[in-house]
């Protein structure tokens, strides 16, 4: 932070005292920093696109999967570029409601996908339950990804 501080108030004074040197310098300065700003945004609604092209979902199947792991999940990559990450918080949730009975706890399991995916590509798998409030049966809930966020390739 002090540093930060330091930083301006030199570049101030240096405006002030040299401003035929340090204008051109700083405008640069400024485009260069506009550029990043600019990809960054570009890459990140770039992304935001393609993960609506995924297809994720999420089913309470505990006679399919393996004790423990009763949720299972498939994935499959409708997108125009190959998933390189993925992530996602699984809700729960009863039929025609909008409370999240899922507890956020620090121990609760994090989500991620199979890494990378080529468009067109299919993956699944089963996962662990979330935790859940007390006095509701994972039998009775709907399951959905939300929160969901990943990187693509080109």
């Amino acid at each position: 932070m002090l540093y930060g501080i330091l930083l301006i108030v030199t570049w101030v004074v240096l405006l002030i005292r040299y401003p035929s040197r340090a204008l051109p310098i700083s405008g640069a300065g400024l485009v260069g920093l506009a550029v990043v700003i600019a990809l960054a945004i570009w890459q990140d609604s770039s992304d935001a696109r393609q993960l609506q092209h995924l297809e994720l979902r999420i089913a309470y199947q505990p006679e399919q999967c393996a004790p423990g792991r009763p949720l299972a999940i498939s994935l499959r990559n409708g997108a125009s570029r190959p998933l390189l990450e993925l992530r996602w918080k699984v809700a729960a949730y009863r039929p025609g409601d909008t409370t999240d009975l899922a507890e956020n706890l620090y121990e609760a399991p994090r989500y991620r996908g199979p890494g990378a995916l080529l468009p067109g590509d299919a993956w699944s798998d089963c996962l662990p339950l979330p935790p859940l409030r007390p006095g509701y049966r994972a039998s009775t809930l709907e399951f959905r990804a939300e929160r969901v966020d990943g990187r693509f390739g080109n």
